[in-house]
């Protein structure tokens, strides 16, 4: 048990396995397996579930789930999750965002694989670029989790698992269309190099785009921009029979985004947008002993991200270079005890060039625009202790040099799990967080406004601060049939130190009145915090037929300059999901229904009403599997629900109180689409 302990261990640091994903995906509904026109019946899997083995509450959307719907993208793959709400940033540019434990997708830290990424300016669209056919499954673990990876996980860490140059898929492919002209295009290929098996690589490739711009509300502004996104990527990974393990990879990314107004005139507002990545990483494990108790694992990371884009009369161009490194060292020589320390570093470089121009002011950043510089460099430790299947502990600690104001940060973190029978988990949770805001590529949708940026540190990095802490209470219920059905609660809340707040009234006039046209960026330290509750409950009622059903409530409030102590603005209150999903024998067809009911969030005053109103979604998916293809075709949205005026004053683009980011719920209705999945496997 030992040695089987130390070489998952091992695995993780070397990149070979998710640290948070050692429990296997038995769902083989969507996901890899050879195929056969006679093959013994597989029972129907969760799409979403919460994990019983891991320390963390974590939520694991599988392979069968990123198929429920089309999920040509990481942002749309979070419909059948609570936890996780996504939304867009304004109606023009195309923008995602998500929410974890009520708060903005910024405060998440997005890990490839256990690689920080989406950071900077990559956050507004970084949603975007992950195409789901990439994915084998994706973690979200709410709460402060490992220190390992930094401590920028502010309300938790959400990981990406993709395929593996290891899978015995020579080539899949996936296309897709959709009624709003979208067409997607997924290849992805894993080839084994040499008979020895020390040589692998998985090939990606993607294209995604539009053929028409569409306007469904009639408000002479494009629903979605047009867009063109070519993404591709290659991943490596040699492995040697003595335990040495290398993988490294590239990714390169285009994408160009044209929106705003459908008919080009002499006043004619448009968004136009181009995007441009390149990433390269490498993972290296080495073990120090021959039953690999004691190793060593570097992981390295580079990005080059750069963002040229136009709004209006404003220019918002910018760049980042980034670095990220990690070394480690791993101790497991006593089986309930083992020990990760260790040494990383973060650098960005930006460069940032702001031409800001509205009715009533303008901003010209100076000639070659503003550069800033941001490095956190540091070491950490993390122990863990595991009392066989009863109780485990995991206390991290990181001492990080934040060079903006030349200080060490102490940061705790502590995870404690306990099974006090078969049947219940219980699970608390603490720490702190610690990260560099971007006040215009976190809130990019305060461009495609008329209003004033009136603000010092709009093109700045401020530290923001927070303490985050909660449990867990999972019951695996006893008394049914089905052994994985589960209802699970938990709370968390955090609260913030220092953070930078965006007020919508952020001046008012002699009379106490709000004047409408300004925007203020400052980092406050008074008392802001969110409270959320979440219920989980799932089952098999009978063979091949599974019900998922989750609520979600939340409580976020902040101190505003303009309005004092109070909600915050455009934040849902509570949200519910119930899937159902049902198989026919051998999988031959597989049929998905999934509803969500979204509560409503607090409005800015110069919109109509002073609360959102609560909305349904419901979507659809029938798949039929064949040998070696899927065939699938759903609809989204099929409550046709939309957001009535989402762009404020539409009709006169160019005056102060125009506003295209105030956005609550849906922009695009019914939406129905058609794909297919063809999986070539391979053959001995």
């Amino acid at each position: 048990m030992k040695r089987i302990t130390a070489i998952v261990t091992f695995l993780a640091l070397a990149g070979q396995i998710d640290i948070f994903s050692q429990q296997i995906d038995t769902t083989a509904l969507y996901g890899e397996r050879k195929d056969t026109l006679d093959a013994a019946a597989v029972s129907v899997g969760q799409g979403n579930y919460v994990s019983r083995l891991r320390d963390m509450k974590t939520e694991v959307i599988s392979a069968a789930g990123l198929c429920k719907m089309a999920c040509c993208n990481l942002a749309e793959s979070f419909e059948n999750s609570a936890s996780v709400t996504v939304g867009y940033s304004d109606a023009v540019t195309g923008a995602r965002q998500i929410r974890l434990l009520g708060l903005s997708g910024t405060y998440t830290q997005m890990l490839d694989e256990n690689r920080p990424v989406m950071r900077g300016l990559a956050s507004p669209f970084g949603l975007s670029y992950v195409p789901g056919q990439w994915l084998n499954s994706i973690q979200i673990a709410k709460g402060a989790p490992s220190v390992i990876n930094g401590v920028e996980s502010i309300t938790g860490q959400i990981n990406m698992e993709h395929r593996k140059p290891t899978d015995e898929i020579p080539l899949f492919l996936n296309a897709s269309f959709m009624s709003d002209t979208k067409a997607d295009l997924n290849i992805a290929s894993s080839l084994q190099l040499d008979r020895e098996g020390k040589w692998s690589t998985a090939l990606l490739g993607h294209v995604s785009g539009n053929f028409k711009g569409m306007d469904t509300n009639n408000d002479g502004f494009l629903d979605d921009p047009r867009q063109l996104q070519v993404n591709f990527a290659n991943r490596w990974l040699y492995y040697d029979p003595d335990g040495v393990q290398v993988r490294f990879g590239v990714k390169f990314l285009r994408d160009s985004r044209n929106g705003g107004q459908v008919k080009p005139g002499e006043k004619y507002w448009h968004s136009k947008i181009l995007n441009q990545a390149f990433n390269a990483y490498l993972k290296v494990g080495v073990p120090l002993n021959a039953d690999n108790t004691q190793n060593v694992a570097l992981v390295a990371d580079f990005n080059d991200y750069a963002m040229a884009g136009t709004f209006g009369k404003s220019v918002y161009d910018a760049s980042q270079l980034s670095g990220f490194l990690n070394l480690l060292y791993q101790n497991q020589e006593q089986e309930n005890h083992h020990y990760t320390i260790g040494l990383s570093a973060t650098y960005d470089h930006f460069v940032e060039i702001l031409n800001y121009q509205v009715p009533y002011n303008s901003y010209q950043s100076k000639n070659g625009g503003i550069t800033t510089n941001l490095l956190n460099a540091g070491a950490f430790g993390e122990y863990t202790y595991h009392l066989e299947d009863k109780l485990s502990v995991i206390a991290g600690l990181r001492a990080d040099y934040y060079r903006s104001d030349g200080r060490f940060r102490i940061s705790p973190r502590l995870t404690v799990k306990y099974n006090p029978t078969e049947n219940l988990v219980l699970r608390l949770n603490g720490g702190r967080g610690l990260r560099y805001a971007c006040p215009l590529s976190d809130n990019i949708g305060v461009l495609s406004t008329g209003k004033e940026i009136y603000s010092s540190q709009m093109i700045s990095h401020p530290l923001e601060d927070a303490w985050i802490a909660g449990g867990n209470v999972t019951w695996y219920l006893p008394f049914l049939e089905d052994s994985n059905a589960y209802l699970s609660f938990d709370y968390f809340r955090t609260q913030f130190l220092n953070q930078l707040l965006v007020d919508y009234h952020y001046y008012k006039t002699i009379n106490n009145s709000w004047i409408p046209d300004r925007i203020g960026f400052y980092t406050s330290s008074d008392r802001s915090y969110t409270n959320t509750w979440q219920l989980d409950f799932s089952v098999e009622p009978v063979k091949r037929f599974t019900v998922t059903a989750t609520f979600r409530y939340t409580d976020a409030k902040a101190t505003y300059v303009s309005t004092g102590f109070g909600e915050r603005y455009m934040t849902s209150r509570y949200k519910g999901v119930l899937n159902l999903q049902y198989a026919t024998n051998l999988n031959k067809w597989i049929f998905d229904f999934t509803a969500s009911l979204n509560g409503p969030c607090r409005l800015y005053e110069f919109m109509e009403g002073e609360y959102s109103k609560p909305y349904p979604l419901l979507y659809a998916q029938v798949t039929h599997r064949m040998k070696g293809w899927d065939i699938y075709f759903g609809g989204e949205n099929l409550t046709n629900f939309t957001q009535k005026n989402p762009i404020i004053h539409a009709w006169d683009p160019w005056s102060s109180t125009f506003d295209a980011s105030c956005i609550w719920g849906p922009l695009m209705g019914i939406r129905v689409y058609a794909g297919v999945r063809i999986t070539l496997w391979k053959t001995n």
